[in-house]
């Protein structure tokens, strides 16, 4: 078989940048250069950094047409860095890839429309990781760390392939020195969350925690090593509604093990705000549990 010719492989990219092009948007929410977003839907939702949304109104979006268009701001997760916002009119959805498709070593491109024009910067897939919790507590399932030059204007737009599939929104704001991707699985759930409330909501029990060994008969029958040893708990919150005190060890959340404070943050999602579930607790060398109503996150 007769590999392909440099130019063939050139043709190939720019085709793949023509094909994505139609879902790649300016976004104008700040001072300085404008940045990119990607159309979500057809019925004008359009995904894009938190971080290059700086104000909450007079919001424009550019569209491929050169039209440019007002903006409402639908939500935002500074946790993961995706804003949601909504236009009047219909777009062309990006085609977002099936699976995980690329791989370490994979060609990648990432688009922006910081002007009229899409604009193109090119690199390889360098590191595929997850689930990862940001720093500031954001949960993402899976991620692509790359080598691409994010210029000025790039944040926000999308990471394709070499067929022109959208493999994720790029961020330059959740590692420092670091071009990331996140997947259309993290930007659906956002996207469903900020569509229903607005905001990401997140439980909150009100308790400081660090992890501790559990003693080897608890362990050995629960199947798990450590447990999350309660060091202050807020008066008033949940927890102390519920009768946690200074010393217990958090076991379980409504069922699900708690061995990690990443545990505790994943156990806490929003879909528990307002509901009234299980905590199991090792207290005194017993298992006993106690039901707690799962507050919002001030």
């Amino acid at each position: 078989m007769t590999s392909p010719t440099l130019p063939q492989i050139s043709d190939a990219l720019a085709g793949a940048v023509r094909s994505a092009d139609p879902a790649v948007l300016r976004i104008e929410a700040r001072r300085r250069i404008p940045a990119s977003g990607i159309a979500w839907s057809a019925d004008g939702l359009v995904v894009t950094a938190h971080h290059v949304v700086e104000r909450d109104d007079e919001l424009f979006v550019g569209l491929p047409d050169g039209e440019r268009v007002s903006a409402s701001l639908v939500g935002r997760d500074p946790t993961t860095d995706i804003a949601l916002l909504r236009v009047d009119g219909t777009l062309a959805p990006a085609v977002w890839a099936e699976g995980d498709s690329l791989a370490v070593g994979h060609l990648a491109l990432a688009l922006g429309r910081p002007g009229r024009t899409v604009q193109a910067s090119m690199g390889i897939v360098r590191a595929v990781g997850g689930p990862w919790r940001t720093a500031a507590g954001g949960a993402v399932q899976r991620y692509l760390a790359t080598d691409v030059v994010m210029y000025p204007g790039f944040s926000g737009g999308p990471l394709i392939d070499a067929a022109g599939r959208v493999m994720g929104l790029t961020t330059s704001a959740l590692a420092r020195g670091t071009s990331l991707a996140l997947p259309a699985q993290t930007i659906a759930r956002v996207v469903e969350e900020l569509q229903t409330h607005g905001h990401i909501r997140r439980g909150y029990l009100g308790v400081g925690v660090q992890v501790v060994r559990l003693p080897e008969e608890t362990a050995t029958a629960i199947g798990r090593k450590t447990g999350l040893l309660v060091v202050s708990v807020e008066p008033g919150g949940p927890a102390a509604a519920a009768g946690l005190s200074l010393g217990d060890t958090l076991l379980a959340v409504d069922g699900a093990p708690i061995g990690q404070v990443d545990d505790l943050l994943d156990a806490l999602g929003g879909e528990l705000v307002g509901r009234t579930v299980p905590l199991s607790i090792l207290r005194a060398g017993e298992r006993v549990e106690r039901p707690a109503t799962v507050a919002a996150r001030p």
